[in-house]
């Protein structure tokens, strides 16, 4: 089984990004050969430390397959005291093996971006 973590920091303050709220959903298919349909379940969720990580968000380990991770990023720019552009970043990932997956995500006010990370 695999496991996630995630780390988010906020480029434009230049430090962690404290208290993000983070979910992890799987997404499946919910019939078979209905493309159309999907069905998305939450599995796990939390918020970020004081070094901006959430470092297991799945205690029981997660299978192949579509998961999202959606980062509240209005609820953090409100506590924060900043404006952000993007009120939500979700990023969405396939796990095909078993190890562990770390997804980083870097805010901005006007901007982010994240990538596989190790």
């Amino acid at each position: 089984m695999s496991t996630v973590s995630t780390h988010v920091l906020d480029t434009g303050l230049g430090r962690p990004a404290r208290g993000v709220p983070v979910r992890l959903s799987r997404i499946a298919d919910e019939r078979p050969g209905d493309r159309a349909a999907e069905l998305v379940v939450e599995l796990g969720s939390g918020w970020t430390d004081e070094d901006g990580r959430i470092k297991d968000l799945t205690p029981h380990g997660l299978a192949p397959g579509t998961y999202q991770l959606r980062f509240d990023v209005a609820a953090y720019a409100t506590a924060s005291g900043q404006e952000m552009f993007f009120p939500e970043v979700t990023v969405t990932f396939t796990i095909t093996d078993e190890r562990h997956h770390h997804v980083p995500l870097l805010l901005s006010p006007f901007a982010y971006s994240t990538y596989r990370g190790s």
